[in-house]
């Protein structure tokens, strides 16, 4: 059994509307990103958090998680800027996490210019930025230290997790198996170079503890993203994969996001993510 959720700012940017349409849509579990009274949740001051709480508490919503964007930055800008601008500001998504009680907290991958050039990222960081894996690994046991769970997703735009084996190998090298899981962008990990398959879920099910869905459709040669579009249209085994992942038990919330890809003329993008509930709703048994 998997419950669907949407980041919260890509249903509505006023935030009292974006729960109302949630909740009226049969969404019972939130993933917080941004558009919270027109602020990131970690920039919210205790009065205006408090409200959100309470627009939250009174529909009768939870939050599964709180999507930050902590270590999404360029390597290049060195250990210093990372233990500032991202580890720094760990304590405030603690506070966050306090308030609004998620079951899981989001990091980010981080990235470098130079990576469409190199073929094996964590090698590569261990021989350049060694520190990174002992920022993540500080976040991780603050964030467990305080009662909550981290989640690492993969991300676009010169991301270290381009392939499974990068992400096998980061997830080892954290040495933190239980007290992170990754979030598996089926797109994003697209985007970076990786057809999604059912061969590439297989290898990434043992580290999946969120899902995150787009669809997309290819070009001409079957495998580049090329268009945004429904899931329903996508070029992906949309359906065999989200099955099989809530017939594991790997996710209890699947997420939906918008789509990656250029706006294809002639194509129907109006209701596009409530045409995308419903159709996991209708097509993947266990899907509420």
């Amino acid at each position: 059994m998997a419950t669907v959720t949407i980041l919260n700012d890509i249903v509505h940017a006023d935030f009292p509307t974006s729960l109302d349409i949630q909740k009226a849509w049969g969404i019972e579990q939130l993933d917080l990103r941004g558009a919270v009274f027109g602020k990131s949740f970690l920039d919210l001051d205790e009065n205006e958090a408090g409200a959100a709480v309470e627009a939250i508490r009174s529909r009768g919503l939870l939050v599964y998680c709180l999507s930050s964007g902590l270590f999404f930055d360029d390597l290049e800008k060195g250990e210093a800027h990372f233990r500032e601008s991202h580890l720094g500001q760990v304590d405030r998504l603690i506070e966050a996490a306090n308030r609004f009680k998620p079951k899981v907290v989001r990091l980010l991958s981080a990235r470098f210019a130079e990576r469409a050039s190199v073929p094996d990222s964590v090698a590569y960081i261990a021989e350049r930025y060694p520190w990174l894996l002992a920022l993540y690994r500080e976040a991780i046991d603050r964030i467990r230290a305080a009662g909550h769970r981290a989640t690492i997703e993969n991300e676009v735009h010169n991301c270290i997790l381009s392939k499974p084996r990068e992400i096998i190998d980061f997830f080892d090298a954290l040495e933190r198996k239980d007290g992170v899981t990754f979030t598996y962008d089926v797109q994003n990990l697209w985007v970076m170079g990786t057809f999604p398959t059912m061969d590439v879920y297989r290898e990434l099910a043992p580290l999946i503890g969120y899902y995150h869905l787009k669809g997309g459709m290819a070009g001409e040669d079957g495998k580049t993203l090329q268009w945004s579009s429904s899931l329903e249209d996508a070029s992906w085994p949309v359906v065999d994969m989200t099955a099989r992942l809530v017939e594991d038990g790997r996710s209890p919330v699947i997420c939906l996001n918008p789509s990656h890809g250029a706006l294809k003329d002639g194509y129907d993008y109006r209701d596009l993510h409530k045409r995308n509930l419903d159709f996991l709703r209708e097509r993947i048994p266990g899907v509420r």
